[in-house]
């Protein structure tokens, strides 16, 4: 239901000229905006660097609020195309060119296209003078651009805005924490699970959808007899909610996203005269670092200790967790870690097939969950977190599609800002 029209076909274009510098009665206190490519920084023109007075408006061009204007010559065209939308009645200068439309409503979306096909202009409609760029305009009016319906302009438009905020948002904490890596991080993973890192889509759905296929999925294993039916958890009160999270997400425990939460084995259960070279690996708090998992020769244990501790063993996807030291500390089992054994300082958490692990361990490594946990945890030379702490944590969850945007989204962040520590690649 879209159309390629031509540029020019979707208005009327007009160049701007200077007014006589020499005439002062063009110039001297001067109330109407003329627009010029030292103007050209930013989306939307209110007013300019040099007003020109109601006299000499007169004898040039006078654009409506609405037009979209466009640099046609200068310097800058060997790197930038800038193009702005004119929010007040003005004139422009030679330099540039304006674009009234035949639907001023579409003033967004060909800014939204300009700027998109930016590349494509300067390769294909710029040639290259002695001192300043020039756009090939009678070229450029031929240009083939693509034409949705105007309700769906004005839903690219609202979705191209959205994503250009959490940019900002990006920018914002990169140029506040630039010099400190470690802070960076935080804040960025803070805003990731606040939605403020990506955009919310409606074809996503729901959080509170995901959440009702959750406990479907966990009633069916409880009657299956896969897992124990557990105490309910407590609902989450407002003085628990530590931040506002987009519309379509939800506030729940983290138990109730979990088909288990489970405690490594007891001390008495685990001693060092179980270890063995050669054995499988042991994971406890120690082998927790930066997000993987980290194996020691030293604590290992052999097929019959693991035998009869089958019930503490490791799959694919589960996620561990530090129940004492630095609270907060987990990972995710993948497949070279299938198989292996819960140490008695961890938990060991199996997700519901309806969230996205990495997602998981995000937020309960997050800033967020530590300041949680540090402020609950119980222990006088060593902080510990219990079972029904690690359950009852309020988890910010979004939609299973955004759950994945995100750490994607965060996992090219933290790379671009230069934290190259191994992270556990996301399948």
């Amino acid at each position: 239901n879209w159309k390629w029209v031509r540029l020019n076909d979707l208005g009327i274009f007009c160049g701007g000229q200077t007014p006589s510098m020499a005439n002062q009665s063009y110039w001297k206190n001067g109330s109407v905006t003329w627009v010029t490519s030292k103007d050209m920084k930013q989306k939307y023109i209110h007013a300019s660097e040099m007003m020109i007075t109601k006299q000499a408006s007169r004898e040039l061009n006078l654009l409506p609020a609405g037009t979209v204007l466009f640099v046609v010559r200068s310097g800058i065209l060997r790197r930038f195309f800038p193009v702005a939308i004119l929010k007040t009645n003005g004139t422009i200068n030679q330099d540039l060119k304006a674009l009234q439309l035949f639907v001023p409503e579409m003033c967004e979306f060909i800014y939204g296209i300009l700027k998109g096909f930016e590349s494509t202009i300067l390769f294909k409609y710029t040639k290259d003078g002695t001192t300043v760029n020039n756009i090939i305009f009678e070229s450029l009016l031929t240009m083939p651009v693509p034409l949705p319906p105007l309700a769906e302009q004005h839903r690219i438009v609202a979705r191209i805005e959205q994503a250009f905020s959490a940019l900002d948002t990006i920018d914002a904490l990169q140029a506040k924490y630039a010099d400190n890596l470690a802070v960076l991080k935080s804040k960025l993973i803070d805003s990731a699970i606040q939605g403020k890192l990506t955009e919310q889509l409606p074809e996503d759905g729901s959080a509170e959808e995901l959440y009702r296929q959750i406990q479907t999925e966990k009633q069916a294993l409880i009657k299956a007899g896969k897992i124990k039916k557990e105490k309910p958890l407590p609902e989450i009160t407002a003085d628990e909610i530590p931040f506002e999270i987009p519309a379509n997400w939800k506030w729940a425990r983290l138990g109730n996203l979990m088909l288990d939460v489970s405690t490594g084995p007891f001390g008495s259960m685990l001693h060092e005269s179980d270890y063995c070279e050669g054995g499988v690996p042991l994971v406890n708090p120690m082998h927790i670092q930066n997000g993987a998992i980290h194996p020691s020769d030293k604590m290992r244990v052999s097929a019959s200790t693991l035998e009869r501790l089958s019930q503490y063993r490791l799959s694919e996807g589960m996620i561990v967790v530090a129940r004492r030291g630095d609270l907060g500390r987990c990972a995710r089992v993948g497949k070279t870690e299938d198989g292996w054994l819960c140490g008695t300082g961890c938990f060991f958490l199996n997700p519901s097939r309806h969230v996205f692990g990495p997602f998981i361990t995000l937020v309960i490594s997050s800033p967020f969950a530590r300041s949680v946990f540090r402020g609950t945890a119980i222990g006088t030379t060593m902080a510990n977190l219990n079972h029904n702490l690690l359950k009852g944590l309020a988890f910010p969850l979004p939609p299973l599609a955004e759950q994945k945007r995100i750490v994607a989204k965060l996992e090219g962040l933290l790379q671009a800002t230069g934290d190259t520590r191994r992270r556990k690649p996301t399948p």
